[in-house]
């Protein structure tokens, strides 16, 4: 088992910062991809931001330019900075873990945005 923990959300006004970080700990083998995903009340959740074992990235459009995604391969941890947030980005973000043995995703954080 892979326990993917989120810590980082909060309040923050449209135009602030924030930075989110997910910690995997557990049985962890092989991970090949990592990635943050969000759902904003009454919507289906959708990927924000991944990145591969190899460092290849890729994001939503709506956050190109604004977020950043990383990883710290030898701590099994995953960043997300977000900047020049705006209201559309408030949702609750999950990051998961992909492994040889399957998706494990954390319980996510809060992320809300006010104009």
């Amino acid at each position: 088992q892979v326990q993917p923990v989120e810590s980082g959300g909060g309040l923050v006004q449209a135009g602030g910062s924030l930075r989110l970080s997910c910690a995997a700990s557990g049985s962890i083998f092989s991970i090949s991809f990592m990635g943050w995903y969000r759902q904003a009340p009454g919507k289906q959740r959708e990927l924000v931001a991944g990145i591969t074992d190899t460092g290849t990235t890729n994001y939503a459009g709506s956050v190109k330019g604004r977020f950043t995604i990383s990883r710290d391969n030898a701590k099994n941890t995953l960043y997300l900075q977000l900047n020049s947030l705006k209201p559309e980005d408030t949702g609750v973000y999950y990051c998961k873990v992909l492994t040889a043995r399957g998706n494990y995703w954390g319980q996510g954080t809060q992320v809300t945005v006010s104009s």
